[in-house]
C-alpha cells in the first residue's frame, strides 16, 4: 500500500470554525453534518485512538466491510478483525500519518471470506482545540473495487486487441510475402529480385561498398542470410544476391555451396542422382556499374563455367579502366 501525504489540517480546522461562526452553527454540528454527507456519498468512515489503535467510531458501512456492526467494532483494534499481515498493513499506514504530523492518502486492499475488496484511503490526525498532539485519527475509505475491475479488464481487452492487431500484421505480411515468392521452389519471383537489385545498387553507390550477384544454372540448394535476396529467374536459373559482400568473399560461400551440392543424393524415381551446380559471381562496382551489367556479367561468367564443363564456380572480369591524363 503507498501513503501519499498531503497538506496538514490546520488551515482546513480554521476554515471550518469560521464558517461555523458565519453561519451562526455549533461546530459539533456542522461536523455531524460532514458525517452525515459522507454516509450519503458511500463511504466508509472511522476514528481511532491514536495511542491504542482501538475503534471509538465506524459508520455502518465500515464495520460491514469487516463482518461486524458499529457497536461490536468499536473498542476493536485491527489485530482483533483482520488477519496479521493486514492488521499490520493497517496499522504501519496509521503510523505513518502520526509520524508526519499531517493528512495521507493511499490504497488499502481487504481479503475476508475469499472475497478481496479494495480502497482508497484518506487519513487525517484530528487536531485538538488545545494545541496538544492529536489523539485521534480519522479514516475514509472509498471502495475502488468495481472500477479497478473494470480497468483491469479494459486493460485486458486492449492487450487482446493489440495481440489480434499484431498477428493480423504478421498474416498480411505472410500473405504478401507469399505473394512475391515462387510456388515450387518457395524463392523470391523475378520482380520482386529486380526491386532488390535497384535498392541494394543504390545503398552501395551511396555508402561506397560492394555487393555481388551469383547465377547458378541447374538447381539452388544451401542457406542464405536473412539479409540476401534468392530468386528464380525461370525454370533453370536461379540468382543470390550477397548484400555486402566482395567478390573474393562471395566466390568462397558459392563454392562451398558447390562443393555440399556434388555431395548430395537425389532420389528420382527410385534411382539415386547427383547433381552439380554452375555459378557465375560478378560484383557491383567492381564488375559492373549498373544493375544491368551486373546482371549480363553473372550471366557471362555462367557460361563461361558451363563452357568448362559445369560444376564450376566462375568469376566475372574486373573492370579496368584508364584515369584520364
Amino acid at each position: 500500500m503507498n501513503e501519499t501525504p498531503s497538506s496538514g489540517t490546520s488551515g482546513h480546522a480554521e476554515t471550518a470554525r469560521a464558517l461555523a461562526t458565519a453561519l451562526g452553527a455549533d461546530e459539533a454540528m456542522l461536523a455531524g453534518a460532514l458525517l452525515d454527507t459522507l454516509e450519503r456519498l458511500n463511504m466508509l468512515v472511522s476514528v481511532k485512538e491514536v495511542a491504542s489503535g482501538r475503534y471509538v467510531h465506524a459508520n455502518p458501512r465500515m464495520a460491514e466491510v469487516f463482518g461486524r456492526t458499529p457497536d461490536e467494532l468499536i473498542g476493536a483494534v485491527d489485530t482483533d478483525i483482520l488477519d496479521p499481515a493486514q492488521a499490520t498493513a493497517v496499522r504501519s499506514a496509521d503510523q505513518t500519518l502520526l509520524v508526519s504530523s499531517i493528512s495521507t492518502s493511499g490504497h488499502q486492499r481487504i481479503e475476508r471470506d475469499g472475497q478481496r475488496r479494495e480502497f482508497s484511503v484518506t487519513r487525517i490526525a484530528l487536531p485538538r482545540s488545545d494545541g496538544a498532539p492529536a489523539r485521534h485519527l480519522l479514516t475514509v475509505w472509498a471502495e475502488t473495487t468495481v472500477e479497478n475491475q473494470r480497468e483491469q479488464q479494459l486493460q485486458h481487452a486492449l492487450s487482446q486487441l493489440e495481440q489480434q492487431q499484431q498477428a493480423a500484421e504478421m498474416q498480411r505480411r505472410e500473405l504478401q510475402d507469399q505473394a512475391l515468392r515462387d510456388g515450387p521452389t518457395g524463392l523470391y519471383q523475378r520482380a520482386h529480385f529486380d526491386d532488390q537489385l535497384r535498392r541494394e545498387v543504390d545503398l552501395s553507390s551511396r555508402e561506397h561498398r560492394e555487393f555481388a550477384l551469383v547465377a547458378i544454372g541447374r538447381l539452388l540448394r544451401g542457406n542464405t542470410r536473412a539479409m540476401d535476396a534468392s530468386c528464380r529467374l525461370d525454370e533453370y536459373h536461379f540468382a543470390i544476391l550477397l548484400s555486402g559482400v566482395g567478390l573474393a568473399t562471395a566466390h568462397s560461400r558459392m563454392e562451398g555451396l558447390r562443393r555440399q551440392c556434388a555431395t548430395q543424393i537425389v532420389v528420382l524415381e527410385g534411382r539415386d542422382l547427383g547433381f552439380t551446380v554452375s555459378m557465375g559471381v560478378a560484383s557491383f562496382p567492381h564488375t559492373a556499374h549498373s544493375e544491368e551489367e551486373l546482371l549480363r556479367a553473372a550471366q557471362k561468367a555462367l557460361a563461361e563455367a558451363r563452357k568448362r564443363g559445369g560444376n564450376h564456380v566462375t568469376l566475372a572480369s574486373i573492370r579496368f579502366e584508364l584515369g584520364s591524363a
